[in-house]
């Protein structure tokens, strides 16, 4: 009998870069395919990973080289969109060709999720994450190799141009605090909503009225992403409306990002707290404040 896995390679599809504009996750076939119509291939997968073996022609990226470098602000976008911009560009990026993103869903934080989350959030209409990883796209057959590309052969056109529609500042985040069609989720461990600081925060525990959501809950035993119908099932559950306005967050933004990612696909408003507690909990109690226990 053949698994599910071979079944799927050879599965043939019909994704087009205008179905992206609304698909912030592709299949491995629908990847696979992008990828062979000319999309950009990028790997967000921890540099270990990425030294064990590469996808042929992918990219390698990190989140943090998009990033301030301040200690509070490591989770917030570089503030100069010119910078951004030509980063990406030396990625390969390009306005219109689509991005596919790959990562590990069993080892790393969602950095996938991230880099999609901060494309589209620079205007990028055609940018995803590919639903399992590198590990599926090495199942429907993609080609590997050894060596780790930083650099795209020919640089990309991308311009940045920033959209306010996936994103929420500090200030924007403490006017909302208390709004009944707000809903606040942190998506850390347990441990760290009830008040562990295994990262160094200055200051523990999470935002008042936040509902604790662990991220890797929307991923089954194989790491893949759960269907929609689920997703909004395991929301109702803890009391969320899918007609929410959701803010997601985390330590640095890139769990919020994979999760914001993973909701926007799901047809739901949600937005990444990018700053996170690195930002909320290096700033003064009385304008953040941070509880600890369950609730």
């Amino acid at each position: 009998m053949q698994s599910a896995q071979s079944l799927e390679s050879q599965i043939t599809t019909a994704i087009t870069p205008q179905a992206l504009v609304q698909q912030w996750v592709v299949s491995p076939a629908e990847a696979k395919e992008l990828i062979g119509q000319g999309a950009t291939l990028l790997d967000a997968r921890i540099p270990r990973l990425q030294q064990r073996g590469m996808l042929q022609g992918s990219i390698a990226v990190s989140w943090r080289q998009f990033s301030q470098t301040g200690r509070s602000e490591q989770g917030m976008l570089l503030r100069d969109q010119v910078q951004l911009a030509q980063a990406l560009q030396d990625l390969g990026v390009s306005q219109d060709k689509p991005v596919v993103v790959v990562a590990d869903p069993n080892q790393g934080w969602g950095e996938d999720g991230r880099i999609v989350w901060m494309l589209r959030t620079l205007g990028h209409s055609q940018a995803a994450v590919v639903d399992g990883g590198y590990e599926a796209l090495v199942a429907v057959g993609m080609p590997t190799e050894r060596s780790v590309r930083h650099r795209a052969t020919e640089p990309g056109d991308f311009v940045a141009s920033r959209t306010a529609n996936w994103e929420i500042t500090q200030s924007e985040l403490q006017q909302d605090l208390g709004k009944a069609e707000t809903v606040i989720i942190d998506v850390r461990e347990a441990r760290e909503f009830k008040g562990a600081t295994p990262y160094g925060e200055p200051r523990s525990g999470h935002i008042p009225g936040a509902v604790h959501f662990y991220y890797r809950d929307l991923l089954d035993e194989n790491g893949r992403i759960l269907p929609r119908q689920a997703i909004l099932a395991k929301l109702q559950a803890q009391g969320i409306s899918p007609n929410a306005e959701i803010v997601v967050y985390c330590t640095a933004g890139v769990r919020a990002g994979w999760f914001t990612t993973v909701l926007t696909n799901a047809g739901l408003r949600a937005k990444n707290y990018a700053g996170s507690m690195l930002e909320w909990a290096s700033s003064p109690a009385e304008t953040a404040p941070l509880v600890t226990g369950d609730r």
